[in-house]
């Protein structure tokens, strides 16, 4: 990987201090959306690193709501489609759904019990890996379909919170990773 292109993505993160609540440093991923040639050059990225590791993906998934941005892009490339997996209540027909626990209470998240069939093969991504409650959940429901999660994708990694240890055996993928 070019440490140039993976700079011009980090250089396109911007940090704010005591967001949404003291002592939080939040990632803003704004500035690369807005940027045409770094999110350009962030797909190119993502893109490189799922053709080398997977010869064979079904579809995309995307969590409520960053990934619904950087995933349809991502599964264009690929040639291949993309399937969301929501907050309760923003999916019509048939859902299946999965409660999780959040540090302050509880949430869920589900996908259309036909989004995707067993056995098919899919990528999950999401802008920001944290304690992991919300792709440990999204996990469970792909599981829930009987289709093989492939790997969890994100952007940024925040590796003080262990997320990825949520994760268990699932293969994960960060492109950039803060202490």
């Amino acid at each position: 990987m070019s440490d140039e292109r993976l700079r011009r993505v980090r250089d396109r993160v911007r940090h704010f201090p005591d967001f949404p609540v003291p002592g939080v440093l939040f990632r803003d991923i704004s500035p690369l959306l807005k940027d045409p040639a770094a999110f350009r050059t962030l797909i190119d990225l993502l893109e490189d690193h799922l053709r080398a590791s997977f010869p064979k993906i079904d579809f995309i998934a995307g969590l409520d709501s960053r990934g619904f941005l950087i995933g349809p892009p991502l599964a264009q490339r690929l040639g291949i489609g993309f399937v969301l997996i929501r907050k309760k209540g923003k999916l019509p027909g048939p859902t299946e759904s999965v409660s999780y626990a959040l540090e302050y209470g509880k949430a869920e998240l589900e996908i259309q019990s036909d989004a995707v069939e067993p056995g098919q093969k899919v990528v999950i991504v999401d802008d920001l890996l944290a304690t992991g409650g919300t792709m440990r959940a999204a996990c469970e429901l792909i599981k829930r379909l009987q289709a093989e999660v492939l790997e969890c994708l994100v952007i940024i990694e925040l590796k003080l919170l262990k997320g990825a240890e949520k994760l268990n055996s699932i293969p994960f993928y960060s492109l950039l990773q803060y202490d």
